[in-house]
């Protein structure tokens, strides 16, 4: 090993130390990689400064996980296996990150975290040459056990760091936490991690954050139009008799998969348009309850090819784009905190997160999206369908 004690300079928490074989971490390929994901995606053609990376928001982690640390007298090797999980929990993320996760995991069936494969190499003599087991800080990834929950959990410095960053790169002033109190009274009670004492509204101002965030930021409607094009074409790219694999798409970076889909003749229509912002615009926005009940169940893929055959010659297939999203969940309603010396769910104590759990699933919607010249056929094609 050849680290030295750094200090790095970051715009949300200033400066963050990295020392000893998390310095050498940072070295390898898995982790110089995230350099080229972006956080958010697609999200910087709505907001143009939304261009921080997978690699900032690690160092985040890893900086509010070391205070944590601290805070609760960890040492010793679970000490070095959670401070190297908190900084390699995103390397399995996909090119632009949450973007087309779902579409690579359906054909290789692993999620962001599930990365046991991937801390081989470089990052496995790393951990190996200091005593830690790759195995471990794979499983602490997933957030299992008693510190997997500090990286990955209803309390995790993970969404501690990405609100406050995204807020930061977007200029919302949504995202605002208190980071420092949450990581302060974060400890273990039965061997869950909760929030002590007196904290039901740093539970709660983490969670109103993230309210405010996902509609302005997370489920913007241009960001999730933009989003549903790169993941219909990658699809296209990976069924394509010339496509990549998908196990090769999902070790590129953002560069590497405009290239891919700049280059094939089935993808170059729907790169040209994510480069030049000619997004699809909306036809359909519906809440749930303006839904038909068959419309959830179907297959998405389905109703595109009957919508567009609906819309006549004038409209291909593949300009139709059904974007059904995940129901609304929200895990930090799930979070533990301890009051009058009970630990409680906080939904089960504070009526403003049952509040705003309703708001949330209220602002659920579903899309149809199609060239701004096609709209009006497909408003029509689609009222019969969905």
């Amino acid at each position: 090993m050849t680290n030295t004690d750094k200090t790095i300079k970051d715009p949300v928490h200033d400066h963050i130390h990295v020392d000893g074989f998390a310095l050498d971490l940072l070295d390898t390929p898995e982790m110089q990689r995230l350099r080229h994901v972006r956080q958010l995606g697609t999200a910087y053609l709505v907001y143009p400064s939304a261009n921080h990376t997978r690699f900032e928001h690690s160092l985040g982690v890893y900086h509010l996980a070391v205070r944590a640390l601290d805070n609760l007298g960890v040492t010793g090797v679970e000490r070095d296996e959670v401070r190297a999980a908190a900084l390699l929990h995103d390397v399995g993320h996909t090119p632009f990150s949450h973007n087309i996760e779902d579409i690579v995991e359906e054909h290789v069936g692993k999620r962001h975290d599930e990365v046991d494969d991937l801390l081989d190499g470089e990052v496995a003599r790393v951990l190996e040459e200091r005593g830690v087991s790759p195995d471990r800080v794979a499983s602490l990834v997933r957030g299992e056990g008693r510190y997997g929950q500090l990286v990955s959990g209803a309390l995790d410095v993970d969404r501690m760091d990405y609100l406050v960053r995204d807020a930061h790169h977007t200029g919302v002033p949504y995202g605002t936490i208190d980071s420092g109190r949450l990581v302060l009274e974060l400890g273990y009670v039965d061997g869950e991690l909760v929030l002590g004492e007196g904290n039901v509204q740093t539970a709660e101002a983490l969670l109103l954050a993230r309210s405010l965030m996902h509609p302005t930021v997370y489920s913007h409607h241009v960001a999730r139009i933009s989003t549903a094009m790169l993941e219909r074409a990658t699809q296209r790219l990976i069924e394509a008799d010339n496509g990549v694999d998908a196990s090769e798409v999902r070790r590129m970076d953002d560069h590497e998969l405009t290239v891919a889909l700049r280059e094939n003749d089935v993808t170059r229509e729907t790169a040209e348009r994510l480069a030049e912002r000619r997004l699809y615009k909306r036809a359909v926005w519906k809440p749930r309850d303006e839904l038909r009940d068959s419309t959830l169940d179907a297959d998405p893929r389905e109703l595109e090819a009957e919508i567009a055959e609906r819309a006549g010659d004038s409209v291909e297939p593949h300009e139709v784009i059904v974007d059904v999203s995940k129901p609304p969940v929200m895990a930090e309603t799930e979070a533990r905190v301890v009051v009058d010396g009970e630990k409680r769910m906080l939904e089960d104590v504070s009526s403003l997160v049952r509040t705003l759990r309703r708001v949330h699933e209220e602002q659920w919607r579903f899309g149809v999206y199609t060239p701004e010249e096609s709209v009006e056929e497909v408003v029509d094609s689609a009222e019969g369908v969905v």
